[in-house]
């Protein structure tokens, strides 16, 4: 704990916010502390596992990706003893952004961009649902974007 009271969550939490931090110097300024304590406090955080990667965040409607759908499907039953394989599998496609093991209608539940509805369906077609014992899919396209953050709900 630095002379100002304050944690490293609770450092990090003041600046994790949908905004450019640039460099450890401005965050030390931001956070009220030197810029070594900032380092050292960032390595703890690194070192825990709290900070697992740092990503810089791109706009995919610039890049032509118009799409956003979130897809449900299940396995067969005969499947299960694969499913680690098709987990693999899934997160082989650089189209689909996120995955989740999920309980109730379905047993996972997947983000996927695409340029278009064309290509989400060719993909989903001629990729997804070729996966040996993928079953039940079902498509939720999104409409419109409404809040996309990778901030979280952190105490300070």
């Amino acid at each position: 704990m630095g002379t100002s009271g304050t944690t490293p969550a609770s450092s990090f939490s003041r600046t994790h916010r949908p905004r450019r931090i640039g460099s450890l110097a401005v965050l030390a300024e931001r956070v009220h502390l030197s810029q070594a304590q900032v380092h050292r406090r960032v390595r703890r955080l690194e070192e825990a596992g709290l900070i697992s990667s740092y990503a810089t965040v791109v706009d995919r409607e610039r890049l032509g990706l118009g799409v956003v759908a979130f897809v449900g499907f299940s396995l067969a039953a005969e499947q299960n003893k694969r499913m680690r394989e098709v987990e693999k599998q899934i997160n082989g496609y650089a189209q689909i952004l996120e995955v989740y093991a999920v309980s109730g209608e379905h047993d996972y539940l997947v983000k996927i961009v695409a340029d278009d509805l064309k290509a989400l369906s060719a993909f989903l077609s001629d990729q997804l649902m070729q996966i040996p014992g993928v079953m039940n899919v079902k498509s939720t396209i999104c409409l419109e974007e409404l809040k996309n953050t990778t901030a979280l709900p952190i105490d300070a």
